[in-house]
């Protein structure tokens, strides 16, 4: 069974690709709405939810494609192990045709099963960017 690909488009209120760029790259601003914890090595970023004096979840992505101002795609290491060499996810910055705003595009992928949960946790990690940044 193969995965469902997931698209979400975010508007966000801003023009500067600098300030959204910031907030998709780098391990301590995705760490204000991602995740609890997030640290970047070598083209590795490990994802931790979770206090360490509860139980956690930590999940590696590597790193497989970054165009700066532009996009950042990632593959968790879980998916590699599984085989499936399709999926990734990927936050893009794109611009809105009719606002001149930029947009934050996000592909995904999922099971069947858990589609609609994938794309409940991104709404969520989303209000929470906007929450901790104004976008």
């Amino acid at each position: 069974m193969g995965k469902q690909r997931i698209d979400i488009e975010y508007p966000l209120t801003t023009k500067s690709h600098n300030i959204v760029w910031e907030q998709i790259s780098s391990a301590h601003r995705l760490e204000r709405w991602l995740a609890d914890h997030v640290e970047e090595r070598d083209g590795e970023f490990i994802f931790t939810w979770g206090e360490p004096w509860t139980e956690q979840d930590v999940r590696k992505a590597q790193l497989i494609e970054y165009v700066k101002y532009d996009h950042i795609r990632l593959k968790w290491e879980d998916d590699e192990v599984e085989g499936d060499e399709d999926s990734y996810w990927e936050m893009r910055i794109g611009k809105s045709d009719l606002t001149n705003h930029l947009t934050l595009l996000i592909t995904d992928f999922a099971d069947d099963d858990d589609a609609d949960g994938l794309r409940i946790l991104w709404e969520s990690n989303l209000d929470r960017l906007h929450r901790a940044s104004g976008l």
